[in-house]
C-alpha cells in the first residue's frame, strides 16, 4: 500500500470545526477588503479631478507671441485643468466637503447599524449593504462616462454610498468574534484587520491603473467587486457555529430515518426505528430485536426555549460598559489621523514629491502596508502582555513626533520618504486597528454583560462610529488648512494623537495599577 502524501495527512489533521473557522476568516477578512478597496478610489481620483495646469499655463517662450494669444491659451488650459466643478481655485474645499459628506453620513449610519444588526440575520443584512455599496460606488464613475458636473450628485451619492457601507464592519466584527474565543484574539484580530490595508492598496492600484484615462472605471470595477463579494457572502458566510450543529441535528434526525409502527405497552401504537430487511442481522441484534418488527424505540424529545434568553443590549447600556467611551474617544482621535492619510495622502505627494497620480497612488500603498505590520504588532504586544490601553499608548506616543519627521523628510527625496511611510503607516493604523478589532470585541463580550453576546454588534457600532466622526472630521480639516500649507495640515495630526493619548490615561494607570497589585495578592496567598 502507498504512504499517504503528506499534503494529505496535513488536510485530514484539521477537524470540521477548524475548516469552517478558517473559511470564516477568509471569507469575513475579503468581504471587508472589498469595503475599503471601493472607499480608496476617491483619493487617487482627487488629483485627476484637479490638474496640476502651472506648466501648461506658462506663457509661451516665442517672441512673437501676442499678448491675445497669450490670453486665449491660459483660457483654453483654465478650462482643461481639471473636471468641473473641482477646476476653481476653492477645489481643495470641494473635494473636503465631498469627503465630510461620505464620512459623516458612515458616523450617524454607523450608530443605527449596531443596533439593527443586532435584531437582523447578519448574512442578509451584510448582502444587502454590499449590494447597494456596489450600486453607488458605480454611480460615482458614470458621473465621467455621462459628464456629469453636478456637485449635487457627486455628494449625494457619497452620502448614499456613506450609509450603506455601515453595514460592513459591526457584521463583520460579530461574525468573526462569534468563531474565534479571547485566546489569542489580539494576534488573530491583527492578521485579520490587515483587510483594511490590502483593501486601500488594491483599491490603489485598479484606481491608479485607469485614473489617467478614464477615472470613471477607477470607481466602476471596485463598485462591480464589492457588489459580486455581497454575492458571495449571501452563498457561504455562516454567522456562527451553533448555526451548523443546527445543520447536522436536522440531518441526523429521526424523521430522517425510516420507521414503522408497532404494538407498544398498553395498547399504544410507539413509533420505532425500522432496519433494513436485507440486511443480514447479528445473533446479538436478533435476541435483542424480534424478527418480525426489528427495532430501536425511538424517545420523543421536547424542545423547550430558555425563558432567561437575553435580548440586544440598549444603546445607553452599551455605553455603561466599562472602557467603552475611553476607547470611543480614543479612536475619534486616531482615526481622524487615519483617514486624512487615506483620503489626503496621495495629493499630497502629488503636490511634495511632484508625481503624477498613478505614481503618487502606487507610493501612497506604502503607508498600508506599515498599518499592517503595526496592526499584527499591536496584537501580538497586548496579547503577551494582557495591556490593551497601554500598548495603544505607547505607540500613540511615538507616532506624534513620526508625523513631524514625515512632513520634513518627504521633501528630501524618495528613499526617505518610503521609509518614513512605512514607519508613519505603522504608528499610525497600529492602535486604529487594535482598537477596531480586539478591543471592541473584548468590550462586547465583558464580565459586565453576563454572557450576552447580543451586544457585540452595538458596542463594536458604537466604537467605530464615534471614530467615524473623528474620520469625517480629518479630512475636512484638512481641506481647510491645507490651503495655508501642509505644515498646518500635520500640525493638526499631531494634536490629534496627543488628545487620543491622554483619553487613554485613565485605562493605562489602570493597568499599571494591576501589575503592581498582582505580587502583593501572591504575598497574602502565601501567609494564609
Amino acid at each position: 500500500m502507498a504512504p499517504v502524501p503528506p499534503g494529505i495527512r496535513l488536510l485530514v489533521s484539521f477537524d470540521r470545526d477548524q475548516w469552517y473557522r478558517a473559511l470564516t476568516f477568509i471569507l469575513t477578512f475579503l468581504l471587508y477588503t472589498s469595503f475599503h478597496l471601493s472607499r480608496k478610489p476617491i483619493s487617487i481620483v482627487k488629483s485627476e479631478l484637479h490638474k496640476n495646469c502651472s506648466s501648461a499655463s506658462e506663457p509661451a517662450t516665442s517672441a512673437s507671441s501676442s499678448s491675445q494669444h497669450l490670453s486665449v491659451q491660459l483660457l483654453h488650459a483654465d478650462m482643461d485643468c481639471g473636471w468641473k466643478p473641482f477646476d476653481k481655485s476653492n477645489y481643495k474645499q470641494l473635494l473636503g466637503a465631498m469627503d465630510y459628506s461620505f464620512l459623516c453620513a458612515y458616523a450617524v449610519g454607523m450608530y443605527l447599524s449596531g443596533i439593527i444588526g443586532e435584531r437582523l440575520p447578519i448574512r442578509l443584512y451584510l448582502t444587502v449593504g454590499m449590494l447597494a455599496s456596489g450600486l453607488f460606488t458605480c454611480l460615482f464613475g458614470l458621473g465621467y462616462t455621462y459628464n456629469i458636473h453636478s456637485l449635487g450628485f457627486y455628494i449625494f451619492v457619497s452620502v448614499a454610498n456613506g450609509l450603506v457601507q455601515t453595514t460592513g464592519w459591526p457584521s463583520v466584527v460579530t461574525c468573526i468574534s462569534n468563531w474565534f474565543g479571547k485566546g489569542r484574539r489580539g494576534l488573530i484580530m491583527g492578521l485579520w484587520n490587515s483587510h483594511t490595508s490590502v483593501g486601500n492598496i488594491l483599491g490603489s492600484l485598479i484606481a491608479g491603473y485607469w485614473v489617467s484615462s478614464n477615472w470613471g472605471l477607477s470607481f466602476i470595477v471596485p463598485g462591480l467587486i464589492i457588489a459580486a463579494m455581497g454575492v458571495v457572502c449571501f452563498f457561504f458566510l455562516i454567522e456562527h457555529p451553533n448555526d451548523l450543529k443546527t445543520l447536522y441535528a436536522e440531518k441526523s434526525s429521526p424523521s430522517s430515518v425510516p420507521t414503522k409502527s408497532c404494538n407498544g405497552v398498553n395498547g399504544h401504537t410507539e413509533v420505532f426505528l425500522q432496519y433494513n430487511d436485507n440486511k443480514t442481522q447479528s445473533y446479538d441484534t436478533e435476541l435483542l430485536l424480534p424478527r418480525d418488527c426489528a427495532r430501536v424505540l425511538v424517545q420523543p424529545v421536547m424542545v423547550v426555549k430558555s425563558k432567561s434568553e437575553p435580548s440586544a443590549i440598549s444603546f445607553m447600556g452599551a455605553l455603561r460598559i466599562p472602557g467603552v467611551v475611553e476607547f470611543s474617544l480614543c479612536l475619534l482621535f486616531a482615526k481622524l489621523v487615519s483617514y486624512t492619510f487615506l483620503f489626503w495622502l496621495p495629493l499630497y505627494i502629488t503636490k511634495a514629491a511632484h508625481l503624477d497620480a498613478k505614481k503618487a497612488g502606487d507610493l501612497s500603498t506604502l503607508f498600508d502596508v506599515g498599518g499592517i505590520v503595526g496592526g499584527i504588532l499591536a496584537g501580538v504586544t497586548s496579547d503577551k502582555l494582557g495591556k490593551r490601553a497601554t500598548t495603544c499608548a505607547v505607540m500613540l506616543l511615538l507616532a506624534a513626533p513620526t508625523l513631524y519627521g514625515f512632513s520634513m523628510i518627504s521633501e528630501l527625496g524618495l528613499g526617505p520618504t518610503i521609509g518614513m511611510l512605512l514607519l508613519c503607516g505603522g504608528l499610525v493604523n497600529g492602535p486604529y486597528a487594535l482598537i477596531t478589532t480586539a478591543v471592541s470585541a473584548d468590550l462586547g463580550t465583558h464580565k459586565s454583560l453576563k454572557g450576552n453576546a447580543r451586544a457585540l454588534s452595538t458596542v463594536t457600532a458604537i466604537i467605530d462610529g464615534t471614530g467615524s466622526v473623528g474620520a469625517a472630521l480629518g479630512p475636512l480639516l484638512a481641506g481647510l488648512l491645507s490651503a495655508g500649507g501642509w505644515d498646518k495640515v500635520f500640525y493638526m495630526l499631531m494634536a490629534a494623537d496627543f488628545l487620543a493619548l491622554v483619553l487613554l490615561l485613565r485605562l493605562v494607570m489602570k493597568e499599571l495599577a494591576s501589575i503592581k497589585s498582582r505580587p502583593t495578592a501572591a504575598v497574602e496567598l502565601k501567609e494564609h
